[in-house]
């Protein structure tokens, strides 16, 4: 007696529809790819000049915990800093601050350096440290 179904489930898989798909694919990122690599920017040659360039000088002020105030390395008392800012910047075309401002220290001091700066119209940088 052959109790054999008639139906069989066949194991075989088939790949045509798979194909299809991955040509699909490859067309979509060969057309997207070339979009995305032309840029729109202009090859050209630029001219070579024999100019100078004009070194710039940053002052660097420092505020510590201890609330001294540093123009470089020479320590300066808060009333006298904006006079010796006006000094050590007055001949530079472009004058700028690099502002160290230790962690704990009130914003108020870090405040009024940036105020001494935006009356002297000085530019002004916060540094801080990478993370």
């Amino acid at each position: 007696m052959n109790l054999r179904g008639r139906n069989k489930v066949s194991a075989e898989f088939n790949m045509s529809s798979m194909t299809d798909i991955v040509f699909l694919l490859l067309i979509f990122f060969m057309i997207a790819s070339t979009t995305i690599t032309s840029n729109n920017a202009l090859d050209l040659v630029l001219p070579k000049s024999s100019g100078k360039t004009d070194e710039v000088k940053n002052v660097s002020v420092s505020v510590n915990k201890k609330l001294e105030y540093y123009i470089d390395k020479d320590k300066f008392a808060e009333d006298t800093l904006e006079e010796k800012l006006k000094m050590m910047l007055a001949n530079q075309a472009d004058p700028t601050i690099l502002l160290h401002v230790e962690e704990g220290v009130p914003i108020e001091r870090a405040v009024s350096v940036m105020d001494i700066a935006y009356r002297n119209k000085f530019k002004i940088v916060l540094a801080v440290s990478p993370k």
